[in-house]
């Protein structure tokens, strides 16, 4: 924001870059510590090391992205910015967290900032409703969230997680209704932050209309912090209590993964798809969730990892095809194997990523969470899983249809150096760990 006051606004993007690069590598210098900070409110151990990383990482990569994306709107490049790292920070918030105060203060955080986001294109009525229904939306999911803290609050006398987890374990034949109630009311909060059946009518609304850089940072950074957030949760509280919170999430994975995959059958909307094919993703999630017993957290990082890594990969394609044919549409697409070999090639590097077909990490990543799954007991809802991931491949491969079966659309792509750089970044990444998956997996 200096940096805008004294016009010279070509530097705050570098500044950010280094920034966190600097701040990637000072928080890896954390690794094996397990420190506790005001009064037990955030916590530092190598849960929230290496998820914090890798919120870092992605919006270090989106940032880059936004050099080219906002060259056409550089007096607002410092709002923009600085709202975005608020994102970041409401991100880091929710993967330290010990106590549910500051589980909300991180959602808000992070909540907030997005809404104004989704709804930066002022004159653009689609991106005024993404930024209006988000909002709404998510203003109830807080109400719940808050609710549901508050319940908890009222019957175990306390915001600590520890403290939560050790009434549960020693009353689990005589827990309070009320905290029942607040369990399921934070629950279904946390079920919409990570866009699951049936809280995720908002998700193909908001990515649809929100701009094209700010659907590639909700679709990664905020799928990663939900999911950090709630596996936090979920292992380390709630489930020491009964099968009502299983019960509700095996529920909620299976209307999910068959919402999520059918309906983006019907998409012809590029960000539209992704939207449900996220939302189908946040099924695939959820069973690692409901495997929190067996603390799965490695093959939650590693899923995550390999889908963020192919959304980007997409993404660092999509925003300038979408520039040049001023359309958001999978035709935008059409010929793109003829127009340009090499980006069509990249692309359908990265929807095979999202597929969950080797070697990429997409496909190690499945297998793990499967794995997961049927070791806790969830026999048919994997097999629901692994029916929706063939479903899956079906929409993924109609993008890449439409650059090789369709004629070509008369556009020049304006490729810039730092699209191709994230582009190239997130698929050799995405192919090492796909190939090479023991590094991440074992990272706990």
């Amino acid at each position: 924001m200096l940096a805008e006051i004294i016009n010279l606004r070509k530097l705050i993007v570098p500044i950010l870059v280094i920034g966190l690069a600097v701040i990637f590598g000072l928080n890896l210098n954390d690794w094996n510590l397990n420190l506790a900070y005001y009064n037990n409110m955030l916590k530092v151990d190598n849960f929230s090391v290496a998820f914090g990383g890798l919120a870092i990482f992605v919006t270090l990569l989106v940032f880059i992205l936004s050099t080219d994306f906002y060259a056409k709107d550089q007096e607002h490049l410092s709002d923009y910015m600085s709202i975005l790292t608020f994102v970041l920070v409401g991100a880091l918030m929710m993967f330290s967290y010990g106590n549910l105060t500051m589980l909300f203060l991180g959602i808000e955080t992070l909540s907030i900032a997005l809404y104004i986001m989704a709804g930066s294109k002022r004159f653009d009525v689609r991106s005024n409703e993404a930024g209006f229904k988000y909002f709404l939306m998510g203003s109830f999911a807080s109400c719940f969230l808050l609710f549901g803290i508050a319940l908890i609050y009222g019957t175990t006398g306390s915001f600590d997680l520890n403290k939560i987890t050790d009434y549960t374990i020693q009353n689990q034949q005589n827990i309070s209704p009320l905290f029942y109630t607040g369990m399921v009311l934070m629950v279904f909060a946390m079920l919409f932050k990570v866009s699951a059946a049936p809280f995720h009518f908002w998700a193909p609304d908001v990515y649809e209309g929100a701009p094209a850089l700010i659907t590639a940072y909700m679709s990664t950074l905020v799928k990663i912090a939900a999911f950090g957030a709630f596996y936090k949760l979920m292992s380390a509280t709630f489930f020491y209590t009964s099968w009502k919170a299983e019960l509700i999430l095996n529920v909620a994975a299976i209307l999910t993964l068959a919402i999520g995959n059918l309906m983006a059958l019907a998409q012809t909307n590029f960000k539209r798809l992704l939207a449900y094919s996220g939302i189908s993703h946040a099924g695939y999630l959820t069973l690692i969730i409901l495997s929190a017993k067996n603390q799965p957290a490695g093959a939650l990082f590693y899923y995550t990892l390999g889908y963020s890594l192919s959304t980007l990969a997409a993404f660092a394609i999509a925003i300038p095809v979408f520039k040049s044919t001023k359309s958001e549409g999978i035709d935008a697409f059409n010929g793109l194997g003829k127009k340009n070999p090499v980006l069509a090639a990249a692309m359908s590097m990265a929807m095979i990523g999202l597929a969950g077909i080797p070697p990429f990490a997409g496909f190690m990543g499945k297998y793990y969470i499967f794995t997961e799954a049927l070791q806790s007991g969830y026999f048919y809802t994997t097999l629901i899983a692994i029916f929706s991931s063939m479903i899956g491949v079906y929409y993924y491969f109609k993008v890449i249809l439409a650059m090789y079966g369709k004629p070509a659309n008369e556009f020049q792509i304006e490729n810039t150096l730092n699209y191709q750089l994230v582009l190239w970044v997130c698929l050799a990444l995405s192919l090492f760990f796909g190939l090479y998956p023991s590094p991440i997996l074992n990272i706990f």
